[in-house]
């Protein structure tokens, strides 16, 4: 017994080979695929750094005039040169960022939370409701976005938080359009019909079955709106409907000393409409890049779903 106990074959562990994690490998399957789309993100996670990190980043505060620094150009000492006020350039663009990231993000909450609720509502009431809620968004769709836009900013005035309110409620109804289409056509599947059949709630419904099928719609507006957000912040402020001076916006920035002082300093005016351009094709490059690959109607003609 021991001899034959002893010429038991212990088979030996097997290794394993060693994985990319799966959120790493998604990520670099994405830049091969999507390169313009990766670009977009590092420019969007560059704009989110200097939000964040503002007073960290900036050598000046976005209000300081730098003593016998008035006008300068772009130097080692300044990178972006300083305004009429002796203000560095730098500093303000990168405080200004944090105004166009704010602003972006929290319309974008807003305007998609607003267009969700109607678009979904209306596509599973239908009926009278979504004759009424259809023909409102029409009504609100045929005026121009600039007049809509400029008359909520003079009845509220200036500021943060009338310009996030109105952008959004300009935004939601296009966007809400687009999730009733996308809401209709995920009712006509069989889960639906076979959720209804089992005595599923409304709610659980559409919580369960239908917000979920449509997140990748959503998600593709909010991406892609956020250059337009961005865009309309910046016009707005350019006209003067914007953030109140003295805290900078990139659309200010190119309004008034920008603008004025263009022949003499146009570095004034260089560098943040740069910012503008770079922060809306990072956004735009972005959305698309999602789109075709979040879309299922899309992975057929070269999108491709992204797979760990």
């Amino acid at each position: 017994m021991a001899d034959s106990a002893d010429t038991i074959a212990v088979p030996e562990p097997r290794v394993r080979p060693w994985r990319l994690p799966r959120a790493v490998g998604l990520t670099l399957r994405f830049c091969g695929r999507k390169p313009l789309g990766a670009i977009g993100a590092v420019i969007i996670l560059v704009l989110l750094v200097m939000a964040v990190f503002a007073d960290r980043i900036a050598p000046h505060a976005y209000d300081e005039s730098i003593t016998g620094a008035r006008m300068q150009p772009p130097s080692s000492r300044f990178w972006m040169g300083t305004d009429n006020l002796a203000r560095d350039i730098w500093s303000r663009v990168v405080y200004g960022a944090r105004i166009s990231i704010t602003v972006g993000f929290a319309t974008v909450a807003l305007a998609t939370l607003i267009a969700t609720a109607i678009g979904v509502s209306s596509a599973y009431l239908g009926g009278g409701y979504d004759i009424v809620v259809q023909r409102v968004v029409d009504a609100w769709m045929s005026f121009p976005g600039l007049v809509i836009v400029l008359s909520l900013m003079a009845a509220l005035g200036p500021g943060v938080l009338n310009l996030i309110f109105a952008l959004s409620i300009l935004g939601a109804a296009g966007a809400s359009r687009v999730i009733r289409g996308a809401t209709l056509s995920t009712m006509q599947d069989p889960y639906v019909e076979a959720a209804r059949a089992i005595g599923a709630g409304h709610l659980r419904i559409i919580l369960r079955y239908l917000l979920p099928n449509v997140m990748a719609t959503i998600i593709i507006l909010a991406t892609i709106g956020l250059g337009t957000v961005i865009l309309a912040e910046s016009g707005l402020s350019f006209l003067g409907f914007g953030i109140p001076p003295p805290y900078p916006s990139w659309g200010g920035m190119l309004s008034g000393s920008g603008r004025s002082f263009m022949y003499y300093a146009p570095w004034m005016a260089l560098f943040p409409g740069t910012a503008i351009s770079l922060a809306v094709f990072g956004f735009n490059m972005l959305g698309d890049a999602l789109r075709d690959v979040l879309d299922p109607r899309l992975r057929g003609a070269g999108g491709g779903a992204l797979r760990g």
